[in-house]
């Protein structure tokens, strides 16, 4: 396929297909003449399906993250931001972690009913739930899904805490919610600005809400009383690392109270969409980017450690590390996340419920 034409594919992160890493057969996309294949073409359609969900709980046992139990409504994310780290699932479906990550979707519709029937299972103990640690629950189809805002009204009505991660603005729509529920220390949200440069951002997470609209966002949630911290995420070596203090200062200037970082993550399928991405967009830079990507992985593109898998190691990631450290102190924002309170969690009667008399 000619290079120029795997350019425009408008709207989309990923610049190619390619087979899931456990299919039998390799597909190549070509053209054959007729200007009818839709993956050639510079737009290429969202298509949503319904997954079957049968329990909808995870667990985490991984020390780098601070929950452990989160919710993704969605399989697939539209934002098609080219380093996500979950696009590697996808391959479990049969589909690419590429473009199909970004435009075939799976909603799971019964999420809210099947998170309450977890919750009020006997062998349920409450600790703070994490929405959207894998894909984000405010992509563009939660619109029309509302998948999120149902799984936060179960929330609410059990006094489950509750923490979103997302980049999308429109977690504001839901402020009638949260905003509640983080007065009585039930919720949370974690902002991700990558950048505050609307060109990049354009080319980097296309379909995400745009840098300004993100930290308006944190200001409007900040303003009804929700806590806000922000994650500086991913950082990419003479892309974006340059921005850290700028982005933690527009944070707290919004109202953001926390703050994180991550360091650039290319597991499996990544590093070669990644790369590819690179050599398409900014093709100047795309050498040292992946040096210094190597400098920071002991000489690999990645390594999958905990404890260093999200900040990596070597001179490079120790001077982000300190420049993090440093303005995260000078900013007020040494927290990480937010403590949520899980003593008032209690499950509201069922219908067929025996009333209380007391």
């Amino acid at each position: 396929m000619d290079e120029l034409q795997r350019q425009k594919t408008k709207g989309r992160g990923a610049i190619s297909n390619a087979t899931a890493r456990y299919e039998r057969e390799t597909r190549v996309l070509t053209d054959d003449g007729w200007g009818e294949n839709e993956a050639l073409t510079d737009r290429v359609t969202t298509r949503v399906a319904p997954a079957s969900a049968r329990t909808i709980i995870s667990r985490n046992q991984s020390p780098d993250v601070p929950f452990d139990q989160s919710i993704n409504p969605y399989q697939g994310c539209e934002h098609a931001c080219i380093y996500c780290f979950a696009r590697p699932t996808h391959a479990y479906l049969g589909l690419s972690p590429g473009l199909d990550f970004e435009t075939r979707l799976f909603a799971k519709r019964n999420a809210a009913d099947l998170l309450a029937a977890e919750l009020r299972a006997k062998s349920y103990v409450c600790q703070p739930l994490a929405l959207g640690a894998n894909t984000d629950p405010y992509q563009p189809i939660e619109r029309t899904e509302r998948i999120t805002r149902r799984i936060l009204e179960v929330c609410r009505d059990f006094r489950q805490p509750v923490s979103l991660i997302t980049k999308s603005a429109l977690v504001v729509r839901d402020l009638d919610i949260l905003g509640p529920m983080a007065e009585d220390g039930l919720a949370s949200v974690g902002m991700s600005v990558t950048t505050l440069d609307p060109a990049l951002a354009r080319i980097m997470e296309p379909r995400a809400s745009s840098p300004p609209r993100r930290i308006a966002a944190i200001r409007a949630l900040s303003d009804a009383g929700v806590p806000v911290a922000v994650l500086a995420s991913p950082m990419i070596p003479t892309l974006n690392d340059h921005e850290l203090e700028a982005i933690l200062t527009a944070a707290r200037e919004a109202g953001a109270g926390a703050a994180n970082y991550i360091l650039l993550r290319l597991p499996l399928e990544i590093k070669d969409l990644f790369e590819e991405w690179l050599r398409a967009h900014v093709p100047n830079r795309a050498d040292r980017v992946m040096a210094l990507v190597r400098d920071t992985r002991a000489g690999a593109l990645y390594q999958a450690e905990f404890g260093t898998r999200m900040k990596g190691s070597g001179v490079y990631a120790d001077l982000l590390r300190n420049r993090f450290l440093l303005a995260r102190k000078k900013l007020g924002l040494e927290a990480r996340h937010f403590r949520l309170d899980c003593t008032q969690f209690k499950p509201p009667p069922a219908p067929g419920d025996q009333l209380s008399l007391l």
